[in-house]
């Protein structure tokens, strides 16, 4: 039971990390007009969460969690490293960063120690943060993935709703959606190998490199 409370905490969009304040590129998408209403910000969130957070980020989440538990600080440090080299622009690079030492900043608030083994690593990428917090609390590996995965979806639909913009029942409608399919998702997550753990979402490298001098925006990705 506590341990599903803490995951609670460690997924809510009351956490200060800053989420709310990242659109990883969909800001300049919706001022391009490729995602423009309801259906193509589905199409937009499906494909990233079919070639990266379900490829790339959740993959990573389960094999920092394995390494923490046995204590494999060079494994801890080699998919930091491979996560960070697999953000295409300099803004998803900077967010993965900043996202990775305000949660290193918190964690300690909520007993949550860090060792100093693991403190640049766990500045330089939130899933390190997140895993650790995750074995301290005795939170699942498969729970704290399926947590990982509703944070990130409900981010994105929210800051798509604020950005194109679409009603709150819109939102909803596209959560209701999209989470159908994250337990099939995260079942072939956790099968993959690690060489073929990757992303491949050429539109959002784009869209995230036009955004760092897009004119006007309320993002910082």
């Amino acid at each position: 039971m506590l341990s599903e409370l803490r995951l609670y905490q460690l997924i809510s969009p009351a956490l200060p990390v800053g989420a709310f304040t990242y659109s990883q590129g969909l800001e300049w998408a919706i001022e391009t007009g490729w995602v423009k209403d309801r259906a193509t910000l589905s199409h937009w969130l499906k494909s990233v969460l079919s070639h990266s957070v379900l490829t790339l980020e959740v993959p990573i989440l389960l094999r920092l969690y394995r390494a923490l538990q046995e204590q494999d600080d060079g494994a801890v440090q080699h998919w930091c490293a491979f996560l960070t080299a697999s953000r295409e622009t300099q803004e998803l690079r900077a967010e993965e960063r900043q996202r990775g030492q305000a949660l290193r900043r918190l964690l300690p608030a909520l007993q949550v120690p860090i060792p100093s083994s693991l403190h640049e690593a766990c500045g330089s990428s939130q899933l390190a943060g997140m895993a650790l917090a995750g074995v301290r609390w005795q939170i699942p590996p498969d729970k704290l993935a399926r947590g990982y995965l509703w944070s990130w979806l409900e981010n994105a639909v929210m800051a798509g709703v604020k950005l194109v913009p679409l009603g709150q029942t819109d939102g909803q409608q596209l959560l209701f959606e999209i989470s159908d399919s994250l337990t099939e998702g995260l079942a072939t997550a956790c099968t993959l190998a690690d060489d073929a753990i990757g992303s491949s979402t050429p539109a959002l490298a784009i869209a995230s490199s036009r955004h760092e001098t897009q004119y006007t925006r309320l993002f910082r990705s």
